[in-house]
């Protein structure tokens, strides 16, 4: 029964914590925004690559830059 007292123990201090602070702090909690999954779960490796593949133009922007030197 420990573990049953625990659990209702805990339920109870979330509620409380819940009723007790304001709509608006609730509210501002909610739209935090979050980190992408990718970050989450591999850290900065995923985000550093992006970056990384940012540098390089891609073919398209190539392209259209050779084709109008032509011109």
């Amino acid at each position: 029964m420990a573990k049953g007292d625990e659990l209702v123990k805990y339920i109870t201090e979330r509620v409380v914590d819940y009723v007790e602070t304001p709509r608006e702090i609730r509210r501002e909690q909610r739209s935090k925004t979050k980190e992408p999954w990718a970050n989450l779960w591999f850290g900065m490796i995923p985000f550093s690559i992006t970056l990384w593949l940012k540098r390089f133009p891609t073919r398209r922007k190539r392209d259209k830059q050779e084709s109008s030197r032509h011109l």
